[in-house]
């Protein structure tokens, strides 16, 4: 098994043995794999080992790897857009990604509904929330998620599956499941009013289990799978 295999297994286990502490399925929770500054190559080896969700923060690099893997024939990855969207790059992640995590005003949205190619289906959307309220994090205030859901679900070419967070990092366990709970609590509500809602993004390397206790459907993880990333590689930044 090489070293991707065996921390993908790793991972796998740690989100099941999470699921389990607080009665829930390991199969309600979606890993998502983030390959940024990673090459193809280590893709492939995620693949080897029956990972099939990607995330990718810069947009051209996430072209590339799409372009890539299209031209190799390979049609069931999933590819997830999880870092900030300038509105001159919306129409690369509405013609190549899967899903958007980023969404945080109407105007990237109508931009992303506007250039979603026709033959595609419509893009899977999640609304970013600031819910640590950090001034350097992009995403909407939790009281806001209401007004911009309903812009979002009225786009002709989104399909509004729910939120998306980046806590501010912290160390104890009770407090990543405050704000964890925090955005569990906003979800729920989104799901009372849109029938498409079904995901919250939550949870990265160090406060998986917390957001998995809270009610994550999806956590992002990235260095425990792929190891350290070195960013001086990427043009995009």
């Amino acid at each position: 098994m090489n070293d991707i295999a065996h921390n993908l297994a790793q991972v796998r286990d740690k989100i099941s043995a999470a699921a389990s502490r607080c009665g829930r399925l390991s199969e309600e929770v979606t890993l998502l794999a983030v390959s940024k500054t990673k090459p193809a190559s280590a893709v492939e080896e995620a693949m080897a080992a029956g990972q099939r969700a990607f995330g990718e923060n810069y947009v051209q690099e996430g072209v590339e790897k799409i372009r890539f893997f299209q031209d190799k024939g390979v049609t069931d990855l999933q590819w997830h857009f999880i870092g900030p969207l300038q509105s001159n790059k919306s129409r690369l992640v509405a013609e190549h990604f899967d899903w958007c995590h980023t969404v945080d005003r109407l105007k990237i949205a109508t931009r992303l509904s506007e250039q979603r190619p026709a033959h595609l289906p419509p893009l899977n959307v999640l609304i970013q929330v600031n819910i640590s309220d950090e001034q350097s994090k992009s995403g909407i205030e939790p009281e806001a998620i209401d007004a911009l859901a309903a812009e979002v679900s009225a786009l002709p070419n989104l399909c509004l599956r729910g939120l998306m967070a980046i806590p501010a990092p912290e160390t104890e366990y009770d407090k990543q499941f405050a704000v964890a709970q925090q955005m569990a609590v906003a979800f729920a509500r989104l799901k009372t009013h849109y029938p498409t809602v079904d995901t919250l993004s939550l949870g990265m390397s160090d406060d998986m289990e917390a957001a998995i206790a809270a009610g994550s459907t999806m956590v992002r993880i990235g260095t425990a799978i792929f190891g350290a990333r070195d960013y001086t590689k990427n043009k995009e930044l």
